[in-house]
Formats: structure tokens, sequence, C-alpha cells
């Protein structure tokens, strides 16, 4: 009777610890949360190197140059690496009306709806939208979002006046043709409302107001 009890507790435990843990992670997918920590990586430079030209994503992007990459870590776990892609003169309280490309490089394992389910939750915090509108772009977004892994990259591009286009892995996946959803959506990082103010000061280091 102990025995089975005891069986009872230590598996209550571990759902209970796995569904904490796994509730971080993904609250983390898209956003810092106020425990999360974003750090600048100490292996990045703001060079151009060959390889970050020949990446498809950003070539369409004439004369961008890459940020430093800055890491999100929750409760000490690393969950991706980001950074911008933006060209010479770009303004970041005016990111809306400008070509750029905010890019994730994925550390650990993640899906895909709930990337998408985050990203409304954050999106709602920059601005306001409808119901419908809602629904409309978590469809589109859990079309596009793949189950990440480590050393997956998922890239947005803001098409001003138009959306976002989103790339895997130097992949094309495909667009969400609408201007409003664009900066609700990029603002999750560059909005003065991030919930991830560190993450936004690291990222934006550099560039013109």
């Amino acid at each position: 009777m102990h025995c089975a009890r005891g069986a009872v507790y230590a598996q209550s435990w571990s759902l209970w610890a796995g569904w904490v843990l796994g509730g971080a992670l993904l609250w983390s997918a898209f956003s810092g949360a106020s425990w999360a920590q974003a750090s600048g990586t100490s292996n990045t430079t703001s060079t151009t190197t060959s390889t970050e030209v020949s990446r498809p994503e950003v070539t369409a992007l004439s004369g961008v140059k890459p940020s430093a990459l800055v890491r999100l870590r929750v409760w000490g776990f690393e969950v991706y690496d980001a950074r911008l892609w933006t060209p010479s003169g770009f303004r970041y309280n005016a990111y809306a009306q400008q070509p750029f490309a905010l890019e994730l490089q994925y550390l650990r394992r993640l899906e895909g709806a709930q990337i998408a389910s985050r990203s409304i939750d954050e999106m709602r915090r920059v601005g306001s939208f409808t119901d419908a509108q809602a629904q409309t772009w978590l469809a589109e977004m859990r079309a596009l979002f793949p189950n990440v892994g480590t050393g997956d990259r998922i890239t947005g591009v803001n098409q001003p006046g138009q959306g976002a286009e989103f790339w895997v892995n130097g992949r094309r996946v495909g667009r969400v043709n609408d201007a409003l959803f664009a900066r609700l959506f990029f603002g999750i990082w560059l909005d003065e409302r991030s919930s991830e103010p560190e993450m936004r000061t690291k990222m934006l280091q550099g560039l013109t107001p």
C-alpha cells in the first residue's frame, strides 16, 4: 500500500515538474518573461561574413548588416539567439516602415503551434486587434512555423506596407499579408512595450532611434 502510494506521489511529482519546465520553455518561445535573461553571446561580431551574406533570407535586402547575437535564457536554459539584419539608415522607432530581417537561432526543441500561440499573446502587449484577426493570424503562423530543434533558424522579413515573409533554415515558407500583423509581430522584440526590454536594448545597440 505504501509502495503504491509512493509511486503515485512520484508520478504526480514527475508530471508536475515536466509541466513547469515545459511551460517555462514554451512561454519563452517568442518572448522574454520577467524572469528571463538576455545576454550578448561571446562569439558574435558585427562583421558580415560570406556565409551570412549568402543566406537567401537576407540577400534580397540590399546592404543589410547583422547586429550582435543576443541570447535568451530562461531559468538557466538557453532558448534562442536573436539578431537583426538592418540596412544603412535604419531607424528603430519607425521599424514598421523599413525593410529588415529578424533572425532567431534556436538552441532547444519547441513546438511550432506553441510558438504561434505565444506570439499572439505577446502581440497584444504591443497593440490591439480583434479576436477574428487573432484567429486568422494564429492559423497562418501555425501553418508557417514548424517544430524546431537545436540549430534551426526562423527568419522574419518585414515588407513595409505589405506584411511579413518567413524563412526556415534558408527556405521561404510563406508570408502573412497584413501590415498590421507585421508591425505587431516584430514589435514583440522592437517595440518599447516589449516584455523583454533588456533583450530589446541589446539588439538595438548602435542603431539610430
